[in-house]
């Protein structure tokens, strides 16, 4: 298995000391591998970024929450950096970040269209409709690896996914409430395939959850900024959520101020993981 650091050589640093441009060195994550995956089901190969907690190999007996981000090339650099500061000042409980990448060999946009949609669309180019596979691969192959290598708290997992992979967490949270206590869901596309997630039957669960929604209040097509109305599709899904099944959950709705679908997420999701894991 395959495990090297994350080096965004792509990244540089703009400080505010006077250095010269001999001095000015690559961003590197700390504490961060980078694992390649097998989906023995569909012979998908998916690179899986972790990255560990600054206390992790001082506290030996310590388990600790994990959040599992969908879109990893884009999520986690935006949740690394952004949960360092509250973490590492004790704001935050410290927590294992994984982001689960697009699978090799695939666009991102391909990707990330066949396993967050739940239901096959024929009007779309690209395959749609796979996201129990990519379910089965997280619960058979990801979360074992994981509680097998790391120190993981099994009772705190959290779900972060943005636009099609807030759909996502939508569909898992309805169909396999058991997989996460917590989701953060961003810009969901609830408008996929005529709004067919507003309509699906959720299951019930007795289980405690916490289901953090955000979207920016720009996410909509009087406002110009996408083709379809994000804003109403969130306080849908916020309130179907929130009339559910579901008699321990914990359901918050953020419409953020002047965000629109290319801006929103970083604040979704700072402001959905200090809500979950701030500490008293």
């Amino acid at each position: 298995m395959k495990v090297t650091n994350v080096l965004l050589v792509l990244c540089w640093l703009t400080c505010p000391f006077n250095l010269g441009a001999d001095e000015i060195k690559p961003v590197k994550i700390p504490r961060t591998e980078v694992f390649e995956l097998l989906d023995e089901h569909t012979n998908n190969t998916y690179p899986i970024l972790i990255k560990l907690p600054k206390s992790y190999n001082n506290k030996t007996q310590h388990l600790y929450p994990i959040i599992y981000l969908t879109d990893a090339p884009y999520s986690f650099q935006i949740v690394s950096g952004s949960t360092r500061f509250p973490m590492n000042t004790k704001k935050m409980k410290e927590a294992i970040i994984v982001g689960i990448s697009y699978s090799k060999g695939s666009k991102g946009a391909s990707s990330r269209i066949r396993d967050y949609t739940h239901i096959s669309n024929q009007k779309w180019r690209l395959e749609t409709g796979k996201a129990n596979s990519h379910i089965t691969f997280i619960q058979q192959f990801l979360f074992p690896f994981m509680e097998k290598n790391y120190r993981v708290d099994t009772t705190n997992k959290t779900f972060v996914g943005n636009s099609l992979g807030g759909l996502f967490g939508a569909y898992i949270l309805f169909s396999k409430p058991e997989m996460f206590n917590n989701y953060i869901l961003g810009s969901p596309s609830t408008w996929f395939s005529n709004n067919h997630i507003l309509k699906t039957e959720i299951k019930g669960s007795n289980l405690m959850h916490n289901v953090f929604i955000a979207v920016g209040e720009l996410e909509s097509p009087e406002l110009g900024n996408t083709r379809h109305d994000m804003v109403n599709g969130a306080r849908a899904l916020a309130a179907k959520i929130s009339k559910s099944t579901f008699p321990n959950t914990n359901v918050k709705l953020l419409e953020i101020r002047d965000a629109n679908h290319e801006t929103a997420f970083p604040t979704t999701a700072i402001q959905g993981l200090y809500w979950l894991l701030k500490t008293n």
